[in-house]
């Protein structure tokens, strides 16, 4: 098994999916980065870094894009602009990126986890995604979702996905680090 103290999980330390990486990061003894800027209540306190105004611009985008894009409007973008900055830092600073949501039909992920796996697609990052209705994983191969089991290979890596995270949703985050490290020290 690699060593775990080379691995580094980059993630938003929301509620439900970043929150469970965040502690599974830690039951396994890997170092966590928890981006994320003022007004932001992370759930997780451990790894937090505050980016400030400067370092959120290097990740802001125009909403029309990230529209165009997502195929949706957001009738909040002021709003979300800020998690679509921090979330380019995640995809930016981790190679690996794994996302718990839903896999819509025309292939991108429902919600602000869909920004992130459309970032790493476009950063051409290894990309799995549980879908929490199909239960099972996916990753982004020859643009298309194929049904496969991953491991974390590279030692930096994303955890990211959805606020409204299933127990089964729970359970895939559990057994990927146990793929991928073998049993919690």
């Amino acid at each position: 098994m690699a060593d775990r103290s080379q691995f580094t999980l980059y993630s938003g330390a929301h509620r439900g999916a970043e929150s469970e990486f965040g502690k599974q990061a830690e039951r396994w003894g890997i170092r966590e980065v928890n981006f994320s800027f003022e007004g932001h209540a992370p759930e997780r306190t451990r790894g937090v870094r505050v980016l400030g105004p400067a370092e959120l611009d290097k990740g802001d985008v125009s909403m029309e894009i990230v529209s165009t894009r997502m195929g949706r409007t957001y009738s909040k973008a002021d709003k979300i602009r800020k998690v679509i900055q921090s979330i380019f830092h995640m995809i930016n600073n981790g190679y690996q990126v794994f996302a718990v949501g839903w896999i819509q039909p025309d292939g991108t992920v429902k919600g602000g986890t869909g920004w992130g796996v459309e970032l790493a697609k476009l950063f051409n990052r290894p990309t799995s995604v549980y879908d929490q209705d199909r239960r099972g994983w996916f990753s982004w191969k020859n643009n298309q979702w194929v049904a496969e089991t991953p491991v974390i290979s590279n030692n930096t890596f994303v955890g990211t996905g959805t606020r409204n995270l299933t127990d089964d949703g729970c359970k895939a985050i559990e057994a990927l680090f146990v793929s991928s490290f073998g049993p919690a020290q």
